[in-house]
């Protein structure tokens, strides 16, 4: 409580005086002092940062905006680099009319993550609809709000996730490719920063590179565990972490640094189902956002799962690693474990029975099975990971049973290794296709599909090479159908992304999955061995 007072006084001190000298004593606050050097503080004094350059003309301050909408309200989020003390404070939305420019809101920055929202209901989703986010006389960033696809009968997806700063460069074939493709939305399914204590400058930087493809259409963007500081997260409702690694559950750092992360990458979505704050306050934005007549439900795997230190007998050196293939998977599958929680199995149960009429589709941050054998390097393999949404087998069979129910798909990332899977619950192939789509960068920590006995298993995939696909057990025991599946000996490392094409008319999905250095603009582009795969989305 004394920190967030302390961080308020902080943010008013700065928004208020105007005349304040750059060259002024620092402040120090101890949440933020080892933790992000650009949300608050004297970040002009300090030394160069290795992410992005923050000299820029002052007629550059605005990043990038990034917007959805959905029931004829949008949402649009202006994120700007760090502000001197003498700026001003706020940003201003105009849209254009008949040739000429209105203001139609104004919005305070926020100095923790320089970010602010802009919220207009009722607006016209009929027709497309250029904006601009304008600061001071001179700063400003232009695009455009799209209109409903309502009446096309394929809505398209593009998904990515974990953006590794392995790689600073630009993404350029991702976004020469993107907009060739020109899907309707774009879904990033977390990991957007991997730099842990300084999300700032990694959210900026994720926004000069990819800004393109979001700057006249939709995007989703959900964090993952490494964009709130964390190489893993199991959330526990937002208990305090204290043990290294987190396996005992919940955060690490200082709430309003989560908070940050969190407001700047999804203030943007549809408000969320609950908003009722976990605790020390931590939000939530678990939420649906409907497009071309396709549903979207956004949950939070992370939130409000149980960590497994302390829960569960331990079965290798880590908490949450399992090396004993000869251990009782019913042993880790205890009562009181805890995977969506009570309140998104609540969500997904009401949004599965409503708006009946619509394509159903789930995005989260990963997949609801332990989809890899190999993990980092060829000599680590796992029985099981419990970071992966396979386990609690109970929590998991839940969550499932809710998606099929809805009559949706599944789509992720998170794995670092793409993957098509029929889920199954009581038995093989009776739970929802899911798709868990590449790693933007995979040069960082790759996965592999690797069974122990290299044996394909009952029922395989007769329409790809691969060796590996058909009905297996993971390692928590739960049924799992591998259609196609993306090692990294493959193009691209593994790394590129996922493209989801809906056909309305004959209620069908179509997984494609693209290496990142193919140019799909060339007649003879390849996708992954193994897709493109379609399946029915009819009950």
């Amino acid at each position: 409580m004394k920190y967030t007072l302390l961080l308020v006084f902080i943010v008013l001190l700065l928004g208020c005086n105007e005349k304040a000298e750059k060259k002024r004593v620092p402040l120090t606050i101890a949440p933020f002092s080892t933790v992000d050097t650009l949300a608050i503080n004297d970040w002009w004094n300090r030394a160069e940062n290795p992410i992005i350059n923050l000299k820029i003309a002052r007629d550059s301050v605005i990043a990038f905006g990034i917007y959805t909408v959905s029931n004829e309200t949008l949402k649009l989020s202006a994120q700007l680099y760090p502000l001197y003390p003498e700026e001003a404070r706020n940003v201003r939305l105009e849209v254009e009319e008949a040739g000429n420019w209105k203001e139609i809101q104004t919005q305070t920055i926020n100095d923790i993550g320089w970010s602010a929202l802009f919220r207009i209901e009722d607006w016209d989703t009929t027709k497309d609809i250029k904006y601009r986010i304008r600061h001071g006389e001179k700063a400003q960033f232009e695009g455009l709000i799209r209109k409903d696809p309502k009446t096309e009968s394929e809505i398209s997806i593009a998904a990515l996730s974990c953006n590794s700063n392995k790689d600073r460069g630009m993404r350029e074939n991702y976004v020469r490719n993107i907009n060739h493709q020109d899907p309707d939305v774009i879904f990033f399914a977390g990991d957007q920063s991997y730099d842990h204590t300084e999300h700032t400058a990694a959210w900026l930087k994720f926004g000069l590179q990819f800004r393109e493809t979001f700057r006249n259409r939709p995007a989703i963007t959900i964090p993952d565990d490494h964009d709130i500081g964390q190489g893993n997260l199991w959330g526990e409702n937002g208990k305090v972490s204290k043990t290294n690694g987190s396996p005992d559950g919940g955060y690490k750092y200082h709430p309003e640094y989560v908070k940050m992360v969190e407001r700047c990458q999804t203030a943007h979505l549809p408000d969320p189902y609950d908003s009722t704050p976990i605790e020390q306050g931590i939000g939530v934005y678990y939420t649906n956002l409907t497009l071309g007549g396709i549903d979207f439900a956004i949950i939070e795997d992370r939130k409000f799962k149980s960590g497994p230190e302390g829960k569960i007998p331990q079965q290798g050196p880590r908490p949450d690693h399992i090396r004993n293939p000869d251990y009782d998977p019913s042993s880790i599958d205890l009562p009181g474990l805890t995977l969506l929680g009570e309140r998104q199995l609540d969500f997904l149960e009401q949004w599965g029975a409503s708006n009946a009429d619509a394509l159903k589709v789930v995005l989260s941050q990963t997949g609801f099975c332990g989809g890899a054998h190999i993990h980092g390097n060829l000599e680590n393999r796992l029985h099981a990971d419990l970071d992966s949404n396979g386990w609690p087998q109970t929590g998991r069979n839940k969550a499932l049973e809710l998606i099929q129910k809805a009559g949706a798909i599944h789509i992720a990332g998170d794995q670092h290794l793409a993957t098509v899977i029929k889920q199954g619950i009581d038995e093989f192939g009776d739970g929802p296709w899911a798709f868990v789509v590449p790693a933007i960068v995979n040069d960082y920590y790759s996965r592999w599909w690797w069974p122990e006995d290299e044996k394909a298993g009952p029922n395989p995939n007769r329409n790809t090479t691969l060796p590996w696909t058909g009905d297996y057990l993971d390692g928590f025991n739960n049924k799992i159908s591998m259609m196609a599946y993306v090692n990294p000996e493959s193009n691209s490392k593994g790394g590129g992304y996922g493209l989801i094409r809906f056909n309305k008319t004959s209620e069908e999905a179509t997984f494609e999955c693209w290496p990142r250095y193919v140019d799909v603009t060339q007649a003879k582009a390849q996708q992954f061995e193994g897709w493109p795969i379609t399946v029915s989305l009819k009950p």
